[in-house]
């Protein structure tokens, strides 16, 4: 007879087909739309997190969290009324830009990670709400009130800490897809073809081991050479547009530059590996992995 399979496997599983609810499109597809719309400048990559080189959105989170979890400690203890009360208000505050951030990620996710986005997200503004309602009752003097709100709310939060948790590391938004390729390739070199394989100002994709590569040949002659993966979501560079030493992801538009894999623009926060090239006598074109990778 076999065994009933333990709780946590049914939480994972119930998680899982939630990124399969295709109804929550009706209200992710066009929603993502609008968000990519903002007007946000510059200040996206800001938002993504691209001047930290990983997502900014999990680091913002820990100040409403933070705060939130001292709250529900000095509920517990008699005479912290006003102590908690602040905390409480300032935890609304900071999830304002902890939930913008988090919007501008969530925007550029594959369909199935905006679904399980979009209830995480619901899940943490029911926490603010909750959070917002407790302020203003603490502050009518309805101690009770608050208290049993602000319980509420961290309940909610948790709920949606177990979902973004869930989102990162089951469904892998917001990890570097190109970690992997350090690992992958050893320190020697690698034959990709001959020069005339790669015509002048395009893209042609090869594979190093198990790791695809773009390799491309400037205009000058100079030969340059990336992990062809997207560090966001693994999107093929070698479909995407060059452009001024450049290339732009095909799927969210991320840009990277050719000589170093360096981040120009975002949603990417890592950059990607760069390759050592070498042409041998004869016209054979070799990369190698860069001290740098």
């Amino acid at each position: 007879m076999s065994e009933r399979p333990p709780l946590s496997a049914a939480v994972v599983r119930a998680l899982d087909r939630m990124g399969r609810l295709t109804g929550l499109d009706l209200v992710a597809t066009p929603l993502a739309r609008v968000v990519r719309a903002f007007p946000l400048g510059r200040f996206r990559d800001i938002a993504h997190g691209l001047p930290l080189g990983h997502p900014l959105h999990p680091l913002l989170v820990q100040l409403p969290l933070g705060t939130w979890l001292s709250a529900a400690a000095l509920d517990t203890l008699p005479g912290a009324r006003r102590e908690a009360r602040f905390l409480v208000g300032a935890g609304v505050l900071a999830a304002a830009p902890t939930a913008l951030a988090g919007w501008v990620d969530w925007a550029e996710l594959h369909a199935e990670q905006r679904r399980t986005g979009l209830v995480h997200a619901v899940a943490g503004t029911t926490a603010t709400g909750l959070y917002a309602a407790s302020w203003v009752q603490r502050g009518r003097g309805h101690l009770v009130r608050g208290k049993a709100l602000g319980f509420l709310g961290l309940a909610a939060a948790g709920a949606g800490g177990m979902l973004g948790g869930h989102l990162a590391y089951r469904q892998g938004a917001g990890t570097n897809k190109a970690a992997p390729v350090p690992h992958l390739v050893t320190d020697r070199w690698y034959p990709v073809g001959r020069l005339e394989d790669f015509p002048p100002g395009q893209a042609v994709r090869r594979m190093v081991g198990e790791v695809a590569v773009l390799v491309v040949r400037e205009k000058d002659g100079q030969i340059l050479a990336l992990a062809d993966r997207c560090s966001h979501l693994a999107g093929p560079l070698s479909g995407g547009r060059l452009f001024d030493g450049c290339v732009e992801c095909p799927w969210h538009a991320s840009v990277f530059r050719l000589t170093d894999g360096a981040v120009v623009r975002g949603p990417a926060t890592a950059p990607q590996p760069s390759f050592r090239v070498t042409v041998r006598p004869g016209g054979e074109v070799c990369v190698a992995p860069s001290d740098t990778m």
